[in-house]
């Protein structure tokens, strides 16, 4: 308890610069005694710390002082050292040097664990400089217009404010106050067609979570798959929502939106896939592949 207190009150001041004693044992829930004792402690660990009196006195540490190498331990140097590459593969810029430099201080060799591209199979798309662009426009809090495809297939014009990039279920999305339609929205990053940064800004707000859960939308869906499709049955769900049968069918339940993507998501299995619940969605499924027939019959 005690060395955790003492590292605390060294963070604590790294960030902050100084502290009152009072501040120090509030914040640490200890009496202002035993904060002082913490810092003969401190001082005797050879930690560059000292109090001073007066109006603006207090506990300070020595400007120039930084952590030394011994203070983490080896797994927290290498968690470092992948979080930083990870955040170099995501980002696209080059972190090299840094890597390199923390690498030595720390004595370990930086794995390049990971590898990022924002572009689609097959084809050579924008994916990656409009991934940048909207990194951009989030870190500095510019405003972007953009053209978006619903999900209907229908494109409008919006400009909105960027809040956050977001990671769902094998897709990118965008977080984002829409000033066209006056409201939250999150946009599919694979549907923004066009997109210019602007030199509007905006301060940032919070995203409803209400909107990260979808909690309104969702129901629990119960599906059937023929063995003969269960590679992609395990590319779509988790393990844990797979049952598997006797005859090597799957069945799979699963919290989904019920909406038109799911109808989308669902028809792209052709005759492989069965709706056992709910009805609602049978329905929806049938009339949609009745309106295909009507609309290819010969």
């Amino acid at each position: 308890m005690l060395e955790s207190r003492l590292f605390k009150i060294l963070y604590y001041l790294l960030d902050k610069g100084y502290a009152t004693a009072p501040e120090l044992a509030s914040r640490f829930e200890v009496s202002v005694r035993t904060i002082y004792r913490d810092i003969d402690a401190l001082s005797s660990a050879g930690i560059p710390i000292y109090t001073e009196t007066g109006r603006k006195g207090g506990v300070r540490l020595l400007g120039d002082f930084v952590l030394d190498k011994i203070i983490m331990s080896r797994q927290e140097k290498q968690e470092i050292l992948s979080a930083l590459q990870g955040l170099s593969s995501i980002s696209g810029e080059s972190k090299e040097d840094t890597l390199e430099k923390l690498s030595a201080f720390f004595h370990i060799h930086s794995v390049n664990w990971l590898e990022a591209d924002f572009s689609r199979w097959g084809v050579e798309s924008q994916d990656n400089s409009k991934f940048q662009l909207l990194k951009t426009a989030v870190i500095h809090n510019r405003c972007l217009k953009i053209l978006y495809a619903d999900s209907y297939g229908k494109t409008t014009k919006r400009t909105i404010q960027p809040l956050k990039l977001f990671y769902k279920s094998r897709d990118w999305y965008l977080k984002a106050f829409c000033q066209t339609k006056q409201g939250f929205r999150l946009f599919k990053i694979s549907r923004i067609l066009k997109w210019e940064l602007l030199e509007e800004q905006f301060t940032p707000v919070a995203f409803p979570e209400t909107m990260d859960a979808q909690s309104d939308t969702c129901r629990q869906i119960t599906l059937s798959f023929p063995k003969e499709i269960a590679y992609r049955v395990y590319d779509e769900f988790d393990i844990d929502q797979i049952q598997l049968q006797k005859d090597g069918s799957l069945v799979v339940s699963a919290q989904m939106p019920e909406d038109d993507w799911l109808t989308g998501f669902l028809l792209s299995f052709g005759t492989q896939v069965e709706i056992i619940e709910p009805l609602s969605l049978k329905n929806t499924v049938t009339e949609k592949v009745l309106e295909m027939y009507k609309k290819y019959k010969p």
